[in-house]
């Protein structure tokens, strides 16, 4: 997908604010448009609140990928994968996000502020914005992921 093309939402809670602001900015001097879901501040924040608003927006193909950022990775994580339509994968180095995206269709990317330095999450936003779904072999198995 042509990066001008390319549509991102993004979304964090306190813990996750700073790195958020940091990914922004690195995303934008690429020339790719991106919507901050929130928090805005450091102060105390419930991931929930950012998390549920952007899935929505992915539902109604608003954005073409989501970043969604906590200290852990983790909240964020099982909040978007509550959502039928988001397949939201915890990355910690590159190497799982594009396995993410290309393997699982991967969608949205969860990230442990607490756990990773900025350059880490850059490296890892580029690998899960650069790979794409490989379908094949791995496309009956993301069928059989949502449940009824």
């Amino acid at each position: 997908m042509e990066g001008n093309s390319l549509k991102i939402a993004i979304g964090s809670d306190h813990a996750g604010f700073e790195l958020k602001q940091k990914i922004i900015s690195y995303l934008e001097e690429k020339f790719l448009k991106i919507k901050d879901f929130g928090t805005h501040s450091v102060e105390s924040a419930d991931y929930p609140d950012y998390v549920h608003p952007l899935a929505e927006a992915m539902k109604f193909g608003e954005f073409n990928l989501g970043i969604v950022i906590c200290g852990s990775g983790n909240g964020v994580n099982i909040t978007a994968n509550k959502h039928q339509h988001i397949r939201c994968a915890l990355c910690w180095i590159p190497e799982i996000a594009s396995l993410a995206r290309r393997h699982n269709d991967a969608n949205v990317l969860a990230l442990p502020a607490r756990f990773l330095t900025a350059k880490q999450a850059f490296d890892i936003t580029d690998a899960f914005i650069e790979a794409s779904f490989e379908g094949g072999r791995h496309q009956k198995r993301v069928n059989k992921i949502a449940c009824s």
